[in-house]
């Protein structure tokens, strides 16, 4: 599972000009079901996305096709982690540690 924390590295406005076209990219993550959560910092300075589901280099090139990524408006740091406990609700992305 990765931690996808933005941290905006241009003025909030021109996050907000690209909002349509970053929240299309976002529902195409869901749909793909990679993403399973999702939103804005507080204070809002950037986001954070749970994803799941995907290796690292296709986290990466996920990241790389994000509109605030293109335009150079965002920053990601991306932490991959192994979910080995979750909510009940959050059964199906569990992990096993690696041998």
């Amino acid at each position: 599972m990765f931690v996808l924390e933005l941290t905006y590295t241009a003025p909030v406005e021109r996050a907000d000009a690209l909002l349509d076209a970053h929240v299309a990219w976002l529902d195409a993550q869901y749909t793909a079901g990679v993403f399973i959560a999702s939103g804005r910092k507080n204070p809002r300075d950037g986001g954070i996305i749970l994803a799941a589901g995907v290796d690292r280099a296709e986290i990466e090139k996920i990241v790389a096709a994000d509109p605030f990524t293109v335009e150079d408006v965002c920053a990601y740091r991306i932490t991959e982690f192994y979910a080995t406990k979750t909510a009940d609700a959050l059964a199906p992305y569990r992990e096993q540690l690696p041998a």
